[in-house]
């Protein structure tokens, strides 16, 4: 029964997966505004009510790896030991994922190069504006059970911002010069964003 269980749960990730690769190299090849859910769904070998099973939009549909790494990151974050210093504990996660996402450069980077495409589109502003503001508010209270004191929901918050903000940096940095690995760009940036107590061998809690 489990197994039948899993299988199942592996071959909806995996449509749902292909529904969002084929998302994204639509609206790469003929732009966002001219991509419909029924040329989605078709890309995918799969029907319009397929697609309705899985997303409620193009734009969600689109944004589904977004989606898809963060959960990533919490799951690695919750790994993380309980005592370690909380940007500590995300900079490791942060780069266990990119190690995970670029282990094949030429795979990792066409996915993020066809989703830079989509950065700051007019069509897709509101919806990106509301994934990265889910984001920002999940990552800042799984932030917010590593740290103590009568601030730490307004600490929490900070980090999280500092550190999706930090991730968007070093990912278009990263682009420009292609010359330096991905994960070695981005352990660059966090150390640099590291909270000065952190950074001075203090634990931020």
């Amino acid at each position: 029964m489990d197994e039948t269980a899993g299988l199942r749960e592996r071959k909806k990730a995996a449509t749902r997966l292909a529904l969002h690769e084929a998302a994204l190299r639509l609206a790469a090849e003929q732009g966002p505004d001219r991509v419909t859910v029924e040329a989605i769904a078709d890309a995918a070998n799969v029907s319009r009510r397929t697609f309705s099973n899985y997303f409620s939009s193009k734009e969600e549909a689109l944004f589904h790896g977004d989606t898809r790494r963060l959960r990533r990151l919490l799951d690695l974050l919750r790994a993380r030991p309980a005592d370690e210093a909380p940007w500590a504990a995300l900079s490791r996660a942060a780069l266990h994922l990119a190690v995970e996402v670029y282990h094949d450069d030429d795979t990792g980077l066409s996915w993020l190069n066809r989703r830079r495409q989509l950065h700051g589109h007019p069509g897709l502003l509101a919806h990106q504006a509301a994934t990265y503001a889910a984001n920002e508010r999940e990552l800042a209270a799984e932030l917010a059970q590593r740290l103590t004191g009568p601030d730490r929901a307004l600490r929490s918050r900070i980090m999280a911002a500092v550190f999706l903000a930090t991730l968007r940096v070093a990912t278009q940095h990263g682009t420009e010069h292609p010359d330096t690995p991905m994960v070695d760009t981005l352990r660059i940036a966090l150390a640099h964003a590291t909270p000065a107590v952190e950074g001075g061998g203090g634990a931020s809690r």
